[in-house]
């Protein structure tokens, strides 16, 4: 299998999967004509879309696409989504003959309440509950939500390649150093962002292994974020701790 990150929108990701033959499986398509223009340069036939959330910059194109294509449409069960063909739930398994490959959704409320994520062939497409070196925004869950669906991704194999919805892992960054000034691993990681993005090149997709010695998100009971928090309004629980980290995350200006 060969995994393609498609720049699309002002900094978002489309996913495109394809085997050996040339089939081909979309994920999180915001929009349809980046997705036709790699179809025709990699000699790609789609055979289905996968929707994580549903958030215009992830579904805009899955109409057209599905449209054009003929192709079953994935995604929550979830009214938002017109496109949907085959809604699915937590702990469903898709089964696709081509190009041949499984995922397993999994439920991961907290950016909104009905966000899956599919796992299948070494990856997760986790839409917008996991960045590199961040998390989403909660729109319409709670920190208890996002932070179960957190620790449900991080149970996840550590060589679990990591495929987000956008490109912010530079920003993301910056608060996490902020955060975890000492951390070795992830000052390393933000020389290695830096250098990728000066080429322009994608910062993504990342192994889960990497994300759990960096991403303060995915490290609220390590001692360093723990203190940190103490210090930033969250004491308490590990709930208080993810809330004070994503509260500060959403005001913090580097």
């Amino acid at each position: 299998m060969h995994l393609i990150p498609l720049p699309a929108l002002s900094d978002n990701y489309i996913w495109l999967l394809h085997d050996d033959t040339g089939d081909a499986i979309v994920v999180d398509p915001g929009e349809a004509q980046v997705v036709e223009d790699a179809l025709v340069a990699n000699g790609l036939q789609l055979r289905a879309i996968l929707l994580t959330h549903h958030h215009l910059d992830h579904i805009g194109g899955a109409a057209a696409l599905a449209s054009q294509h003929d192709v079953p449409v994935y995604a929550p069960d979830d009214g938002r989504i017109t496109a949907t063909t085959h809604p699915v739930a937590d702990g469903q398994r898709i089964e696709l003959a081509a190009p041949r490959v499984e995922f397993d959704t999994i439920a991961i409320p907290g950016h909104t309440l009905s966000h899956v994520a599919y796992v299948g062939a070494g990856i997760v497409f986790c839409g917008d509950t996991l960045f590199s070196l961040g998390c989403g925004r909660l729109f319409e869950g709670t920190p208890a939500q996002m932070l179960a669906s957190l620790d449900h991704l991080s149970t996840l194999p550590e060589d679990t390649l990591v495929c987000c919805g956008h490109e912010y892992t530079q920003a993301n960054g910056r608060f996490a150093h902020a955060v975890e000034p000492a951390n070795a691993a992830l000052t390393a990681r933000c020389q290695e962002v830096d250098q990728l993005r000066a080429q322009g090149l994608p910062t993504v997709p990342v192994s889960l292994a990497s994300e759990l010695a960096t991403n303060p998100f995915l490290r609220v009971d390590s001692d360093d974020v723990s203190s940190w928090c103490e210090h930033h309004d969250g004491r308490g629980d590990r709930v208080a701790r993810f809330a004070a980290l994503r509260h500060a995350k959403n005001t913090f200006a580097a």
